[in-house]
């Protein structure tokens, strides 16, 4: 998306004015886990309807969708002058409303946490009742990422225009803590122990092409998710933007891929550099598009590995393929063509599929890991981007 020099200069002053802090709505008890059955789901977050759809991740059937934004009327209602004007600039900027930006679930199943890109929050809702549980304002004009820690005590959100991740007690919503990161804080992963929070920023992307040296610094912000102390800042190359990315299970690498790089590559953590990088054929709209529209500055924009770390699932998003590739190797499997647009990944917690969501299709495409090829395209809402592999009570599901 391109944006106006005004526009840009709009999104700074408005970022600059803003403050942090609104209350948070009162906090409901922790539920109890159960020991009841548990059923394997694939969470789509729907961007433009501000819904998420429980997909079963066995026989792709929509059980149900969840409206994060019951409360949309009250919190516009709430903004000041100044937030409701940062509201509707980032709106402009996005195309429209986006409501639904990333998500996690708490250990137990039970608790949704979605980041609400445009309204600058995070919420906490009760799967079972839908009921909304707490929401919390970031700093600045949008919110972004979100991961879980693994004791499901605290989320962190990445907050783009401050340039900070916020980490928020579950229990309460409260904001307890931040750390800096680059400018515009992305995608965010844990190493597989847990010990490490790595945050991906990716650039002012609504500045344009030729502005390209003002976007600012585009790093991995390597972080002790305990303390929110800042361990080591690293440089992918070329200060390009870091889009999705995986550590390999056993901490010692990462897959990523960049702003406009069609591929990804392969950051070792030992040597700090890159080792390898695979570059992927253009393919339709790759072959057309001017690199000005494509979405965010990015070429390929979705990334997962399998939990052995012998598979890679990659979406070539303007070339509306995704690429199954074999691991260390790094040799492509296949490419299987999906549906238009194809925005995030994820795989099953059995590790037999890669889910796509195909955002201009408003579809959900399956991909066999085994075969290489798509099994099934279920329609989603209006949208659909981040995913979430999840394992919920039966009880919760109605």
């Amino acid at each position: 998306m391109r944006t106006s020099r005004a526009l840009a200069a709009a999104l700074t002053t408005a970022t600059l004015v803003l403050v942090a802090g609104a209350p948070t709505l009162p906090a409901a008890a922790a539920p109890t886990p159960s020991q009841a059955a548990t059923r394997d789901l694939v969470l789509v977050g729907n961007n433009n309807d501000g819904t998420v759809s429980f997909v079963d991740a066995t026989t792709f059937a929509t059980l149900f969708e969840l409206d994060v934004k019951p409360d949309l009327a009250q919190r516009l209602a709430e903004m000041s002058v100044t937030e409701r004007a940062a509201y509707e600039i980032v709106k402009l900027q996005m195309g429209g409303d986006k409501f639904v930006d990333d998500m996690a679930v708490s250990p137990d199943g039970r608790t949704l946490y979605a980041s609400r890109s445009n309204l600058a929050d995070v919420a906490a809702f009760d799967i079972a009742s839908r009921r909304l549980l707490w929401r919390t304002r970031v700093e600045g004009i949008r919110a972004d990422h979100v991961v879980l820690s693994r004791d499901g005590a605290r989320l962190f959100i990445s907050a783009v225009t401050a340039k900070k991740v916020h980490a928020v007690d579950t229990a309460t919503g409260r904001i307890t803590g931040s750390f800096p990161t680059g400018d515009y804080p992305h995608g965010m992963e844990l190493s597989p122990d847990g010990s490490r929070l790595y945050n991906g920023s990716i650039g002012t992307v609504p500045l344009p092409d030729w502005l390209d040296g003002l976007k600012g610094a585009r790093v991995l912000t390597v972080v002790d998710p305990q303390s929110l102390r800042v361990l080591d800042t690293i440089n992918l190359g070329g200060n390009r933007g870091i889009r999705p990315f995986q550590v390999t299970p056993d901490g010692r690498k990462i897959y990523a891929q960049l702003s406009f790089l069609h591929g990804l590559v392969e950051y070792d953590l030992d040597q700090r550099r890159i080792t390898r990088q695979i570059d992927l054929p253009k393919r339709g709209g790759g072959l057309t598009m001017p690199t000005a529209d494509y979405p965010n500055d990015s070429a390929h924009h979705g990334l997962s590995l399998t939990r052995d770390g012998r598979k890679l699932c990659a979406a070539a998003t303007v070339s509306d393929y995704v690429a199954i590739l074999s691991a260390p190797a790094l040799t492509v499997d296949r490419l299987i063509d999906v549906g238009d647009q194809p925005y995030w990944t994820t795989t099953s917690r059995d590790g037999r599929y890669c889910f796509v969501s195909n955002s201009l299709d408003d579809t959900l495409s399956v991909i066999s890991y085994d075969t290489a090829t798509e099994v099934a395209r279920v329609p989603v809402g209006d949208y659909p981007q981040r995913l979430a592999a999840v394992s919920l009570p039966v009880d919760v599901l109605g």
